[in-house]
């Protein structure tokens, strides 16, 4: 038995009404996308620049400068393994094959310094200069120096040298792995697009509250409460 219809009801609406604007906001009529694309397309762009720490990167390459070092790298085949020579090679590296790795050898700062040449190009959306410098596509480049990188940063730390490891890790996570996960994304300052911004986490919290309302309504007009 319905203990309130009233309330049951009105409950009843706003779950219905709830589900009724989540397939709206989940279809194409956002630009083409649905609410989800449009949000992710519009939080990436807002945040793409912040997230540049390139310049930071390069500043660090002043205490590694001229230090050599060597390390083995993985190489999955012989595709891979040949861009890797050519990527390494780029930076002025010594690679020899060892089996499936690759012995590398050189001047740390320079072989980091021609990875942030590359990061660079796909922070700024160039990734076609990457693809011409390697004959190989740009995200696969990327792919291949997030991988090597994270190799040279294990050999240092078992060697000892903490601080080339050091380079090697802020190199990954703040050059690379940046670049590659907004390349295509125009950056957009925050200021272009707070009326969005706000207008989509207060609907967040209006959409919320709405779906916990309609839940409540319903059970109260069915008669459940929660009693101390």
């Amino acid at each position: 038995m319905i203990a309130n219809k009233k309330e049951f009801n009105m409950g009843l609406s706003l779950f219905a009404g709830f589900w009724v604007l989540f397939f709206i906001l989940m279809s194409p009529v956002f630009s083409g996308k649905n609410l989800l694309d449009y949000m992710d397309n519009l939080y990436n762009t807002i945040s793409k620049k912040s997230s540049y720490y390139i310049p930071k990167v390069q500043k660090q390459l002043e205490g590694v400068n001229g230090q050599q070092v060597s390390f083995s790298v993985k190489a999955h085949g012989a595709e891979q393994s040949s861009r890797l020579t050519k990527m390494f090679e780029a930076g002025g590296a010594t690679v020899k094959p060892e089996g499936e790795k690759l012995a590398v050898s050189g001047d740390l700062g320079a072989i980091i310094a021609n990875i942030l040449v590359d990061s660079e190009a796909m922070f700024a959306n160039d990734g076609k200069a990457v693809a011409v410098k390697y004959g190989s596509e740009e995200r696969v480049v990327l792919y291949d120096w997030w991988n090597a990188v994270a190799d040279a940063e294990k050999a240092m730390n078992k060697q000892s040298k903490f601080k080339e490891g050091k380079v090697l890790h802020d190199t990954l996570t703040k050059a690379i792995e940046p670049a590659y996960n907004y390349y295509g994304i125009e950056a957009v300052p925050i200021k272009d697009k707070w009326g969005t911004v706000v207008l989509s986490l207060t609907g967040y919290v209006i959409y919320t509250l709405w779906f916990g309302f309609s839940i409540l309504f319903m059970f109260e007009g069915w008669g459940m409460k929660l009693e101390h």
